[in-house]
């Protein structure tokens, strides 16, 4: 989002597809051929990147892939099956079937830092409302060994194991929520966690695919 200094108003400008399809910074080859970072607004509008005030990165409470590519947090196919009948994860124009995962807290901070971002939107929370146990990645081990980072080549990618947390479901329906107050404690806690891994500010929260199903945070889901 930027401010338009001639006319004093603000333009909204929308990004398709993820950080990890970026040609550049992505998880290559598995990668589209264009960029898709926050970095291509200022070169695909023509505008210049200190016109950009506001960067919010959008992210499911679960993760998908569609095709090829590593997904260290995929999941055994009758959860995944599960998930995506649960979630519609179904390619908008193939129908092609999405591959979902637990949140991978690695990928959200990769995310974070090339796209600069100052807030998240977390969408689908509602998918996860009949879940017992839901898990949430905060790291890898490569090798057997902790790494910190996100991994520099899409054969380490593909080599890692992640690092769970597991965290209570909630087993209420959240769709009707519309403020943070009426979201169930654990799904609170949950969204938080997110928050804190990511190291980013949870801005909105989708509880349902209608506009009047998101939920505007003013300070994020930790304060």
């Amino acid at each position: 989002m930027y401010n338009r200094p001639a006319s004093g108003g603000r333009v909204l400008l929308e990004g398709a597809q993820g950080a990890l399809l970026d040609i550049d910074h992505g998880t290559y080859p598995f990668v589209t051929s264009s960029t898709t970072t926050a970095g291509g607004a200022a070169s695909g509008a023509g505008i210049g990147p200190t016109l950009i005030d506001e960067v919010i990165g959008v992210v499911k409470a679960y993760i998908t892939r569609v095709g090829e590519g590593p997904l260290p947090t995929e999941l055994p196919e009758a959860e995944a099956e599960r998930l995506r009948q649960l979630g519609g994860e179904f390619g908008a124009t193939t129908g092609r079937p999405r591959r979902p995962g637990w949140f991978d807290g690695s990928v959200a901070r990769y995310a974070a830092g090339v796209n600069g971002l100052t807030g998240l939107a977390v969408t689908k929370l509602d998918v996860l409302d009949t879940f017992e146990t839901i898990r949430l990645s905060t790291g890898y081990e490569l090798d057997g060994a902790p790494t910190a980072s996100f991994p520099d080549s899409v054969a380490d990618l593909a080599r890692v194991r992640p690092v769970y947390e597991r965290w209570p479901g909630w087993n209420a329906d959240t769709t009707g929520c519309r403020t943070f107050g009426d979201l169930p404690d654990s799904a609170r806690r949950y969204l938080a966690r997110i928050e804190e891994v990511c190291a980013a500010p949870i801005r909105f929260v989708g509880v349902g695919a209608a506009r009047r199903e998101t939920i505007a945070l003013s300070a994020g889901a930790a304060a």
